[in-house]
């Protein structure tokens, strides 16, 4: 898992897991170990220096049950509200930052991708027409099954840079290959810029495995042929627990050390999951921003 290392090197650090939230746990305990301790350009005066490396996590299947981690910061109802966030947009109507408010969603880069010069400026040029990148892999991938090509990305280089809160998701990739039986398996590795391990991973995990699952699908359709969804491999360069979070990353840190696992993970069909899920979706489908009113 670790390598030698000097003075000055960001430990590179590679797990693999059978589901999503033995991955987190993993991931946790390992970035918790073996990180290196790092200022960041969010910490208060007295925050004590992240643990930081760059980390790949490979889970053999987004979908292998359990899916659910009981503990992770959030619950079913946040959750329920960040997966359509991603891949159905449902907060894409907040993205208005000449208003000062967000500069972008994952999905609306995704979908939507439409790259400017200066995204606080409601005047600035819109010179290229939006890109849906995720039609783009679904019909790269069933022209020619092989490709390398099929990809979507974030970043805006024109104008991520001067903003405070860039993306950190910073490409998916995706790519075909056959099982033993000769059917689609689809793949998908995602790259991250910096990523906050302890409240942001499994959400982004969550959500990006069930695009990858709709993107599956969608490929089916357009083949006429069954697609799996195969392997999931999560890359960033900056990995983190930031010391804020020290004192309630700790308390988490012991369960996962001295308690049985299935204590602490659901099966997606759990019948208290599955209910505060579909309370969740009923409440969007009416209004979508409940979630973030309700919070507050």
């Amino acid at each position: 898992m670790t390598q030698s290392l000097t003075a000055g090197d960001v430990p590179a650090l590679s797990i693999t897991a059978h589901c999503l939230p033995e991955a987190w746990e993993k991931a946790v305990l390992a970035v918790w170990d073996n990180g290196l301790a790092v200022k960041t350009q969010y910490d208060k005066p007295d925050d004590p220096p992240s643990r930081d490396a760059t980390v790949m996590i490979t889970v053999a299947n987004p979908f292998n049950e359990p899916r659910i981690h009981k503990n992770f910061p959030g619950g079913p109802e946040e959750l329920e509200a960040y997966r359509q966030e991603v891949v159905a947009g449902i907060h894409d109507h907040w993205i208005d930052p000449a208003a000062g408010k967000w500069t972008y969603t994952y999905h609306e880069r995704l979908f939507a991708y439409t790259p400017v010069e200066n995204l606080r400026d409601a005047n600035t040029p819109k010179p290229f027409q939006r890109v849906d990148q995720i039609a783009y892999i679904v019909d790269a991938l069933a022209a020619c099954d092989h490709t390398r090509r099929a990809q979507a990305i974030t970043w805006m280089p024109t104008a991520d840079p001067k903003t405070v809160d860039p993306p950190c998701l910073q490409r998916i990739w995706c790519r075909l290959a056959r099982d033993e039986q000769g059917r689609f398996v689809l793949n998908m590795n995602t790259h991250w810029r910096s990523r906050d391990l302890y409240k942001a991973w499994f959400m982004n995990a969550y959500a990006l495995t069930d695009l990858q699952r709709r993107i599956a699908d969608r490929l089916s359709e357009k083949l006429n042929s069954p697609v799996r969804v195969g392997r999931y491999v999560d890359i960033s360069d900056s990995l983190h627990i930031y010391g804020s979070y020290f004192r309630d990353a700790q308390i988490e840190i012991e369960k996962m050390r001295t308690t049985p696992f299935v204590q602490r993970s659901w099966e997606s069909s759990h019948s208290a999951f599955k209910s505060m899920t579909e309370d969740a979706s009923q409440k969007l489908d009416s209004d979508p921003d409940w979630y973030a009113k309700a919070k507050g």
